[in-house]
């Protein structure tokens, strides 16, 4: 079973609909206990961290999520929480990743908005099989910086992580849910093989 964390900042819709088509169970909750009891953990994300982590913290998630054991996929602000900050609203996130979220130079068009290439700089086993330079949906205006945990990076004016992975915790910065069939390939990894 896949627990969805609904914590009022997920592009929930278009992850189902994936999950859907490759016939998963999954449960959408907020429910500490059923998060912990999940096979797998998606966390989408849209939106602003500030208000995010503020969710988060109502509904009792942020040790449910710092205490993951089982494969976690963070997808967009789901990747971007993970950091220890963010310049959006300088928030405290959860501390996962030693980082801090940054947001695009003023002399780009912000927020990026449509397809870019992500090149895969470390095998993992979410993009297992996946061509390097392939083309996938983003939406975001801040971005992680390249660290040790980068497995792959997209250029925006400059290069940042497009996907990450640190022990079980993976992320990508772009919508795998929105990527049509490369995108679906993605999440069928993480199913699969994480």
């Amino acid at each position: 079973m896949i627990s969805i964390i609904d914590y009022n900042a997920g592009n929930i819709a278009s992850v189902t609909n994936v999950l859907k088509r490759l016939a998963c169970d999954y449960i959408i909750t907020s429910n500490p206990d059923e998060i912990r009891k999940a096979d797998k953990i998606i966390f989408p994300g849209v939106g602003r961290a500030k208000p995010a982590m503020e969710e988060l913290k109502k509904r009792s998630l942020i040790k449910v999520v710092q205490n993951a054991k089982q494969p976690f996929l963070g997808i967009c602000l789901g990747l971007q929480l993970l950091a220890d900050f963010s310049e959006e609203d300088s928030t405290k996130c959860l501390g996962i990743i030693p980082e801090a979220i940054k947001r695009f130079s003023n002399n780009l068009k912000v927020p990026q908005i449509g397809w870019n290439k992500v090149s895969f700089t470390k095998s993992s086993p979410l993009t297992d099989g996946i061509p390097d330079n392939e083309y996938f949906y983003f939406v975001n205006s801040y971005y992680m910086p390249i660290n040790e945990f980068t497995v792959g990076e997209t250029k925006y004016g400059i290069s940042f992580s497009s996907v990450i992975q640190k022990d079980n915790f993976y992320a990508t910065q772009f919508h795998p849910e929105k990527s049509g069939k490369i995108g679906e390939k993605i999440i069928r990894n993480f199913i699969e093989k994480c």
